[in-house]
């Protein structure tokens, strides 16, 4: 079958493609940090929720519930009826979930209306890594997987640049504008990105190895000629055959082993979720107006401090994108953990200096307050360069074919449902200790490196059809050099 479209045509499709798909993420990174700019306005007696310690830590993560279910289920859905309708889905559960949160009156219904968009959002977060791992080519696969990433701390700043606005336009998130409270806002606008995700998520290709699992071989070798520039198409369909199950039917029991009852690489897939969480980087991006607010600024440059972080994390994103496929996963993962290790580490220090005020805020005096400030600023360097992207990509990459979709679904679960947890905790972590708190993150990051010294394989440049025999390489020969 001859190509009908030149290398750059193909070149420029495969990004598109992925870059449509990635939009998911956007939803992810929108969804998780609109609720910073609203968070104090929900928590205080103006809105009438009035919300105690607990239930404004369960406020802010509850959409999370959501994520770990319709991640959970994405998988299993996703082979059953194709990535893009799981896609579609997953952008009008968010859309109903963005109107129904800036409508909610009561905490219980803005809850559920927060989970149903947590459904979505789960869903999404599973299926963009393995949309795009399944139409990339191996040799650009680093870079168009990491745009999953890139598309989160994208959205992560146009939730916190649109909070900071409409909090601008009213004097404050609790204050009226255009008949409404400003957070109620905050959560509608995040309607805009769900629709045009649902649109361009109609428009996208289905994934070639969904369409040679269903057996649909013809549209299956259009997707691998016209998009992912494929040169011996039909080689290709053979390869991905012999690499799925003749079975044709993928479960969870697929997902079974000898050891702690799952199969290696699923646990491999587990942690590293696990511990991209544990590190504490939505901490700093759910609660980060109350932790500017601690080293002494207003609510306006809190908001504003919180914008400049997110487009710190974008910019070093990007630098991630430009390197995973020059570096590799390994090496930069390992010096992401060293280096979150000390910033977490230099925080704790910073906030044992710190003070309570008679409304049980924490102060820091100076320099602590400035080293603070630029330590949370370095730990979102270090994070956005290295793990914040790079698990995404290895959760696209490592799982064979015949397991990815539910693998997929697993980790990214485990990975909403620590998410939860690190959220859920951090109001109960702070009123023991801003020490405890940002030690207990720094004892994490630091686990982590020798996690991946140990166990993480490096997945550059392999084809996915490689990856069975690859981890049964990994497995005999221990851990890889750097």
């Amino acid at each position: 079958m001859s190509s009908t479209a030149g290398p750059v045509a193909i070149k420029r499709r495969v990004i598109a493609v992925s870059i449509a798909a990635a939009l998911g993420g956007f939803l992810f990174g929108f969804d998780t940090a609109v609720i910073n700019g609203a968070v104090d306005a929900l928590a205080g007696d103006v809105s009438g929720f009035d919300l105690g310690t607990a239930l404004k830590g369960f406020a802010v993560s509850s959409a999370l519930i959501g994520c770990a279910v319709g991640a959970w289920f994405a998988g299993p859905v996703s082979n059953k009826y194709g990535r893009i309708p799981v896609m579609v889905v997953a952008a009008a559960m968010f859309f109903i979930s963005a109107i129904g949160s800036g409508l909610a009156f009561s905490v219980v219904d803005l809850i559920i209306w927060r989970v149903v968009g947590g459904l979505g959002v789960g869903a999404a977060s599973v299926i963009a890594p393995a949309y795009i791992a399944e139409v990339s080519p191996a040799a650009v696969r680093g870079r168009l997987g990491s745009l999953q990433q890139l598309a989160i701390v994208t959205g992560i700043f146009a939730a916190l640049l649109s909070d900071a606005l409409l909090a601008g336009l009213a004097g404050a998130a609790d204050q009226p504008l255009w008949g409404l409270t400003a957070w109620r806002w905050m959560f509608m606008v995040a309607a805009i990105p769900a629709l045009v995700y649902g649109l361009m998520s109609l428009r996208l290709p289905e994934s070639p190895r969904y369409l040679v699992r269903k057996g649909e071989l013809k549209r299956a070798a259009e997707v691998l000629e016209t998009v992912t520039g494929t040169v011996d198409v039909q080689g290709k369909i053979d390869e991905i055959t012999g690499t799925i199950d003749t079975e044709r039917s993928e479960s969870l029991r697929d997902l079974r082993g000898n050891r702690l009852g799952l199969k290696p690489i699923v646990w491999i897939g587990i942690l590293l979720s696990v511990f991209q969480q544990f590190v504490g980087i939505n901490v700093i991006f759910y609660y980060s107006t109350t932790l500017w607010q601690s080293v002494g600024f207003d609510e306006s440059s809190a908001l504003l401090t919180s914008v400049i972080t997110s487009v710190t994390n974008i910019v070093v994103t990007i630098v991630a994108i430009l390197l995973v496929d020059k570096i590799g996963r390994r090496i930069m993962l390992l010096v992401g953990s060293v280096g979150m290790t000390v910033t977490l580490g230099l925080m704790a220090v910073a906030f044992s200096f710190g003070t309570l005020d008679a409304q049980g805020t924490a102060t820091l005096p100076d320099p602590w307050a400035t080293i603070a400030l630029v330590c949370a600023n370095g730990f979102v360097v270090f994070f956005g360069a290295s793990w914040g992207p790079l698990v995404w990509v290895l959760l696209g990459e490592i799982f064979p074919n015949s397991i990815r979709a539910g693998a997929l679904a697993v980790a990214a679960a485990a990975q909403w449902v620590a998410n939860f947890f690190i959220s859920t905790t951090f109001p109960a972590f702070a009123e023991i200790g801003l020490t405890f708190a940002y030690g207990f993150y720094a004892f994490f990051a630091l686990l982590s490196f020798f996690f991946v010294f140990f166990k993480v394989p490096e997945t550059k440049g392999k084809e996915l059809e490689d990856m069975t025999e690859n981890m049964k390489v990994q497995r005999r020969r221990g851990p890889q050099p750097t």
